[in-house]
């Protein structure tokens, strides 16, 4: 008789790009969250670009957001 294999999670990523993929996209994400826009972005006072350094910089890491899914799609992680 012979055993089932097992099955890998596919919450775990299988390739080097598919960690770099997702650390990159976590670490990119735990910068638009309350601790750090509260603390470190949560300021008007120096203007980019016409918005306030809270709307840049947040549209900043959005867009990097988005290339991080751009680039992981493309190399097919």
């Amino acid at each position: 008789m012979q055993a089932e294999p097992k099955r890998r999670s596919h919450f775990i990523p299988r390739t080097r790009d598919g960690w770099i993929a997702t650390g990159a996209f976590i670490g990119l994400f735990l910068l638009a969250m309350p601790p750090v826009t509260h603390l470190v972005l949560n300021r008007t006072d120096p203007w980019i670009l016409g918005l306030p350094f809270i709307y840049a910089s947040l549209l900043i890491i959005y867009t990097l957001l988005i290339l991080v899914l751009v680039w992981a799609l493309r190399r097919g992680v």
